[in-house]
């Protein structure tokens, strides 16, 4: 794992308030788990977020997987902090809890 794409990733998402890692881009998302998260960022009210299209680099798919422990895309960034895939994106949404969360950003 590139120490530069880790130092990439983590002022990627300390630097911006919404970051979603997905295959694709939110215009045209490559998976329906990536559409999904769109969706639910829209649906929430997320007009100003970016997208990082992890199928653009094989280094940032496997890096930010190593940065978040966690082993699949979309990955959803809040203020600096991991929330989660889309899975746990929709549970959240469900119970109004990414709503609130990303009301704050």
């Amino acid at each position: 794992m590139s120490d530069e794409v880790q130092t990439w990733i983590k002022e990627t998402v300390s630097q911006n308030p919404v970051v979603l890692f997905m295959k694709g881009t939110a215009q045209f998302p490559q998976c329906g788990f990536s559409g999904r998260a769109i969706q639910l960022l829209k649906a929430s009210g997320v007009s100003n977020m970016v997208t990082v299209n992890v199928l653009e680099d094989p280094a940032v798919r496997q890096g930010i997987k190593d940065f978040s422990s966690w082993p699949t895309v979309p990955q959803l960034y809040v203020n600096g902090e991991f929330v989660g895939g889309s899975d746990i994106m929709n549970e959240m949404f469900d119970n109004g809890e990414l709503q609130t969360l990303l009301k704050s950003e």
